[in-house]
């Protein structure tokens, strides 16, 4: 196999981190996991998979397990503030797996981490160390020297190729390793909470997703059958004063009801997440490289964080194992990604001006929406949805000399 010998080290055990792992593995490569933490441990509740990110789950022998723990929701219901009924339904379900050749589905986040580190448990070339409390990195011209300060106190250095970091949005490897800039506070709060779906019986679809707007902030909503739950995410800017698990919103909502309904229902059972986004100019340094949350991390309103981190993994992995130098092949990713990472971020900013906005500019707003109708948005997002990051590389490998060519979009 291509990459057996090669060692490689990877920061964080989230989904960025352990697709990469895996992805990594399948090549025959051994590659070092290390996690903070002393067990598998997924912060936040529910996320969207949509076909782009879907096709790299499945070539990695994910289907059946993201199939049992999650749902396929018939479409998303679009609510403007106040409306009793939908202003649309955007088309999921058979047309989204007709048009992109994959599913659009909804889970736990904790369950998708779940699969894919039960993934890893089938390679013995993949080492995950739980309870790290330190590791330094020295980069020289053959590779990495690896320090790693272990649960038990003992510490252990060895050497690899590469050390990749994906260690999340206030990466340690972007900060200090590639001298790269904090995380910048997005000034929007994801308020989020897991109800009985029983609870919200008669004000929300159970077969489908629901986006409620509302001036200043917006709701999202789809149900999790494997749990028996429904993930409720609000967005908004932060209050004063609201902290810890108070209810995310102080003012009523007369003119909302469902809304009310569902703030109701939920109490003070709501956890506060700031937002962060990261800009950062240069994914790597050498042969340390970043991926996911670390590199880019993006507001979620076009729900496409997770996805960019999955197709980070496809993209970089055959890339170090197919090209000479660990080096060349992370500038090669850089120039592959950073393009169609960009425009997703812009599109999920733009999404967050659009969703929150106020009265007369809604009845724009809502004109358009209904002007595309139930299957517009699939021919909006094509560029999205239709990308395939394994087959970008299986026509692009054997031409390395148009590298642009790799985050080419449909």
């Amino acid at each position: 196999m291509p990459g057996t010998g090669q060692v490689y080290f990877v920061a964080g055990a989230g989904i960025a981190g352990l697709t990469l792992a895996l992805a990594l593995a399948k090549f025959g490569a051994t590659v070092v996991v290390l996690e903070r933490h002393p067990v598998i441990s997924e912060f936040g509740a529910g996320l969207q998979i949509s076909p782009n990110a879907r096709h790299v789950l499945d070539q990695l022998g994910l289907d059946d397990a993201i199939a049992a723990r999650s749902l396929e929701p018939t479409g998303i219901d679009i609510y403007p503030f106040g409306r009793p009924t939908p202003l649309v339904t955007l088309k999921l379900g058979q047309p989204m797996r007709e048009r992109f050749g994959a599913p659009y589905v909804v889970m736990h986040r904790a369950d998708l981490v779940d699969a894919l580190y039960k993934a890893t448990r089938r390679f013995a070339n993949i080492d995950i160390l739980f309870g790290v409390r330190s590791w330094d990195v020295v980069s020289h011209a053959n590779g990495v020297t690896v320090s790693i300060d272990e649960a038990g106190g003992q510490t252990r250095t060895s050497r690899g190729r590469a050390f990749i970091g994906a260690d999340g949005v206030h990466s340690h490897t972007r900060r200090t390793l590639l001298d790269g800039p904090p995380a910048q506070d997005g000034r929007r709060i994801a308020w989020r909470t897991l109800l009985p779906a029983d609870s919200l019986a008669g004000q929300i679809a159970l077969d489908r997703v629901s986006v409620l707007f509302a001036p200043t902030y917006h709701m999202v909503c789809y149900p999790l059958p494997h749990r028996g739950q429904v993930n409720i995410a609000l967005f908004a800017k932060p209050v004063p004063g609201i902290a810890g698990k108070a209810q995310p919103l102080r003012q009523g909502t007369p003119d909302s009801p469902r809304i009310g309904a569902i703030l109701q229902a939920a109490g003070d059972g709501w956890t506060p997440w700031p937002l962060f986004t990261v800009q950062a100019a240069e994914w790597h340094r050498g042969n340390i490289g970043l991926i996911g949350d670390a590199a880019h991390a993006m507001v979620p309103f076009q729900a496409q964080g997770a996805a960019m981190g999955i197709e980070d993994a496809a993209v970089l992995a055959p890339l170090l194992i197919n090209t000479p130098r660990a080096e060349d092949a992370l500038a090669l990713y850089q120039q592959a990604r950073q393009a169609r990472v960009a425009r997703v971020a812009r599109t999920s900013a733009t999404n967050g001006r659009i969703f929150h906005m106020s009265w007369p500019l809604t009845l724009a707003r809502d004109l358009a929406i209904t002007a595309q109708g139930g299957e517009g948005h699939m021919r909006r997002l094509d560029w999205l949805y239709g990308y395939a990051a394994h087959t970008q590389l299986a026509r692009n490998l054997a031409d390395r000399t148009s590298p642009q060519a790799l985050g080419r979009t449909r």
